[in-house]
């Protein structure tokens, strides 16, 4: 009887401990694309980084990118512009995101869901989801992307920011801290962007490759990628970092 009594007891502790872990909520996080590119949408290797870094941090996704035409196309291979033709946002984002993604205007409308927001670099934020790359710090930061930074700003819920993408932050959070890495040496080719960051009101930190920024005030994560010019791994492991620290700050 005692054993059976034992056994009863085991039985219902490890129910409990499955039913807790059952209901262990799993971060739900948006991922805003640009595009599909370095020179003139998201960076390929940064939003391949981030999504596998959420999945292996146990986080689930939805990709989104705004339903908008490219500020224009850039050839890769040549490194000019293509003016033979034009390309959409979110038509070439859904390469990066293998078809699964979402105009951001349903991200609007359904972001309490979302448990945090995540944007890698590439110049398509520059171009497609701001207008830094002509303007610098005169820039203005499109409408839709401006209203969901602020979306989960104002409910507290933490946004990671890869590469130039703590630009955008720059201009939407007055007296943000960010990192756009450091502002010398020659492995550090869009220094620039700090002293626009600066001239936009944010505080910057001088980051490398495998570090983090985070600014607990407005709970913004930012690592500078590839603002720096090194191997793809560190740039992969900077990311990474960013991302276990973002999942983690989830409550």
């Amino acid at each position: 009887m005692l054993k059976l009594l034992r056994i009863n007891v085991q039985k219902s502790t490890f129910q409990m401990a499955a039913c807790g872990m059952a209901s262990k909520k799993t971060p739900n996080v948006a991922v805003l694309l640009a595009g599909c590119g370095v020179n003139d949408g998201s960076e390929i290797h940064e939003a391949s980084a981030i999504l596998t870094h959420l999945s292996r941090n146990g986080a689930q996704f939805q990709c989104f990118a705004p339903d908008i035409p490219q500020m224009h196309v850039i050839d890769h291979f040549k490194g000019s512009e293509d003016c033979s033709h034009k390309r959409n946002v979110l038509a070439e984002s859904a390469r990066i995101a293998r078809g699964s993604i979402s105009p951001l205007s349903d991200l609007l409308k359904d972001h309490p869901k979302y448990d945090a927001l995540v944007i890698p670099g590439g110049f398509g934020v520059a171009k497609n989801l701001s207008d830094f790359a002509g303007k610098g710090p005169l820039m203005e930061v499109t409408e839709d992307v401006q209203k969901a930074l602020q979306g989960f700003h104002e409910c507290k819920k933490p946004i990671g920011l890869a590469c130039i993408a703590p630009i955008l932050a720059a201009k939407v959070f007055k007296g943000v801290t960010i990192t756009l890495g450091k502002s010398c040496g020659d492995e550090w080719p869009y220094k620039d962007a700090i002293e626009a960051a600066q001239k936009m009101g944010a505080k910057t930190e001088e980051k490398g490759v495998l570090e983090v920024t985070y600014d607990c005030e407005h709970k913004i994560f930012s690592t500078p990628a590839f603002m720096y010019n090194g191997k793809f791994h560190e740039v992969d492991d900077g990311i990474g970092n960013m991302i276990k620290e973002l999942v983690k700050s989830i409550a």
